[in-house]
């Protein structure tokens, strides 16, 4: 049977990859710290779990929703190093590896941009601390010269989907009537389907001769203004309350996040990926909402 491993592979993500990957008939093996999974602990368990498979995607790694004191901003980074070493290791124990890793990365490497796009060749690395997890992250993966197995960085953006990641949150504003341009509204949001996510990683899989890093979002970025208005079309909301910074900095307080989160400007291309004759599926936002929210 095929095999794929799939490391963090519980969350929102990965259990979206697991469905789809076990209806196209693969064998599905998680590493993660809950108890029915490969521990993270257990080398051996994992190198078997590495050994003869087509792919391992790596999405391990602490959310980033929470605040920034010095305890999590230590969980995040080395949570991400950590098992992406433990991984890096266990491939070069292998006596058949996988063919392919694919690592998570973040499309929030680039800085704030509002006057031009990011793509992988023209992109400007940013500065800070979701900079700083990011560029590590991709330094730790990419310093592993594995002769046997094609490494893939996925820069992703913002993930959309039903039933999880960044939907609840922002289908709560609207209805609450919450729902209008926070802060100043200018800055961009790039997001990317799930669907199309793993659409790429499929995509990716079958291109042989690629390797590096690609951006895993949507040709049509929006701005956080277009973002709310389209969530108020979508969901019949007519009204909604903009939120300037100052209302934001105080929420994210009360709920322990960092308006980072929102307040970042995300202008990002898939430009490789559309070099390359990827065609997304849900290539604007209209259609990405019309999709998950009805």
């Amino acid at each position: 049977m095929k095999k794929i491993v799939l490391a963090g592979g519980t969350g929102f993500i990965g259990e979206y990859f697991k469905e789809k990957f076990k209806e196209l008939g693969y064998e599905v093996k998680i590493i993660s710290r809950q108890m029915q999974h490969i521990s993270w602990e257990d080398k051996d368990g994992i190198k078997e779990a590495l050994e003869d498979a087509e792919l391992l995607i790596n999405l391990a790694g602490k959310s980033v929703n929470c605040r920034y004191n010095e305890t999590n901003k230590n969980e995040i980074m080395n949570s991400r190093i950590r098992t992406t070493t433990l991984l890096g290791e266990a491939i070069q124990a292998c006596e058949n590896p996988p063919e392919i890793w694919m690592n998570s990365s973040t499309a929030t490497i680039y800085r704030h941009a509002e006057d031009r796009p990011m793509t992988e060749d023209t992109g400007e690395i940013g500065t800070g601390f979701s900079v700083d997890v990011a560029t590590n992250w991709e330094q730790t993966f990419f310093s592993f010269d594995l002769s046997n197995t094609r490494q893939i960085a996925l820069r992703i953006a913002i993930v959309l989907g039903k039933g999880g990641g960044v939907m609840t949150p922002y289908q709560n504003l609207v209805k609450f009537g919450l729902g209008g341009f926070q802060g100043t509204g200018n800055q961009m949001f790039s997001w990317i389907h799930i669907e199309d996510l793993f659409k790429i990683v499929l995509f990716l899989k079958e291109k042989e001769e690629l390797t590096g890093v690609f951006n895993c979002s949507s040709p049509q970025p929006v701005s956080n203004r277009e973002l709310m208005k389209e969530l108020r079309k979508t969901m019949n909301v007519p009204v909604g309350l903009p939120s300037p910074k100052w209302i934001l900095e105080i929420g994210s307080l009360l709920i322990k996040t960092e308006t980072e989160l929102v307040l970042k400007s995300r202008w990002v291309l898939p430009e490789r990926l559309e070099r390359e004759g990827y065609t997304f599926t849900f290539e604007t936002l209209e259609k990405a909402l019309q999709d998950i929210l009805n």
